[in-house]
């Protein structure tokens, strides 16, 4: 069975429910060996970052309960 984004944002939002954050960098190595290298790409910056279909599906199953951390590169449960 061909792996999603909604399967990945699911696996990212259990990880911040589960553990309180989630570093974008274990989330990318994560993504990358266990859902595939389709699911991340190298941005502008030059920096790997998370599909935008992931992006978009984990939005929508945190519904707001999740806050991006700037200065230290992580998602956290609000």
């Amino acid at each position: 069975m061909e792996t999603t984004a909604q399967q990945v944002a699911e696996w990212m939002v259990e990880e911040i429910r589960f553990r309180g954050i989630l570093h974008q960098a274990d989330a990318i190595a994560h993504v990358r060996t266990n859902f595939g290298e389709q699911f991340v790409f190298v941005n502008e910056s030059g920096n790997a970052s998370l599909d935008k279909e992931v992006k978009k599906a984990f939005r929508k199953l945190h519904g707001g309960k999740v806050a991006w951390d700037r200065d230290g590169f992580f998602w956290g449960w609000t």
